[in-house]
């Protein structure tokens, strides 16, 4: 169930309208960023038993990463169907994709899934599943889509305290425009990270042999200003209007060197900035 008065449409469109604007900025991040996601793709992979000949769907699959790297291995008895509720991210995977056989890319939203029962062996998510505005429907959905003894294998970020990499910029932002935290229960980059309560939200919709276990993601930088560069490049329109109204420009020094003084403690004397930053990782079996 989602937060009280939260505007479900509203946050669709939203979401829609913002990774279809970052598609190219997502696809060109840092490839320090891109060593990391690297690195949680081969543990969920692990963690869901990708074989050859499985039907594996990819849940807010984005440009196409974890799907592609699945398809490899599902090989061409497979089947791999990766899903993303932005139109350029779709596209994006697609061209990536290029002719490969056994490997399609689709608009859904995953708390609107339309697809057979049983249908599919696997279902993985990279940063994905904390964006449902209904988190107990996706898990049931989900559980339906599987086939007997099918496996969901699914990375989100951790409390945001211990997820740098992603909340550091945001705290920022937080601070300069005097933002209120979000409601409780609405989706975003650290809905799902009580693993208490996912675990809960899974044992309800059906699942066996469900763990929630933490993980840490190494990234690193080659200085505090390439982390602004990532923060630059995944923040919001909205917020960049927002810091625009306040600021005057939504380049304003007054919010980036703020964000490259809070990396600053995270930077060793080269320059180089590590920022491990925690997930968890899921694993549920119908």
């Amino acid at each position: 169930m989602s937060a009280p008065g939260f505007d479900i449409v509203k946050f669709k469109n939203a979401q829609r309208s913002f990774w279809d604007t970052v598609t190219d900025n997502w696809s060109a991040l840092p490839p320090e960023f891109a060593e990391g996601a690297a690195e949680l793709s081969e543990k969920l992979l692990g963690l869901g038993d990708v074989r050859a000949g499985h039907r594996v769907l990819d849940l807010a699959c984005g440009a196409g990463d974890l799907a592609l790297a699945a398809a490899g291995l599902a090989g061409p008895e497979g089947r791999v169907l990766g899903i993303d509720l932005a139109p350029g991210m779709v596209a994006a995977a697609r061209k990536r994709a290029g002719g490969r056989t056994g490997i399609e890319f689709a608009e859904a939203d995953l708390d609107a899934l339309d697809l057979p029962p049983a249908s599919f062996d696997v279902a993985l998510s990279r940063w994905g599943l904390m964006f449902s505005a209904e988190p107990g429907k996706l898990f049931r959905s989900l559980r339906e889509l599987l086939s007997p003894g099918g496996v969901l294998a699914a990375a989100v970020w951790g409390p945001a305290e211990s997820a740098p990499m992603m909340a550091l910029g945001g705290a920022v932002f937080a601070a300069k425009l005097g933002l209120a935290a979000p409601p409780a229960g609405a989706p975003g980059p650290f809905a799902m990270a009580d693993a208490g309560e996912v675990r809960e939200q899974l044992v309800a919709a059906g699942f066996r042999a469900v763990s929630v276990s933490g993980t840490v993601v190494r990234f690193r930088l080659a200085s505090t200003r390439r982390y602004v560069e990532f923060t630059r490049a995944i923040t919001p329109p909205g917020m960049l209007g927002m810091i625009r109204e306040t600021f005057g420009d939504e380049d304003a020094p007054e919010i980036w060197d703020a964000v490259a003084e809070a990396a600053e403690p995270y930077a060793a004397a080269d320059g180089v900035v590590a920022m491990p930053s925690g997930n968890l990782l899921i694993r549920a079996e119908r």
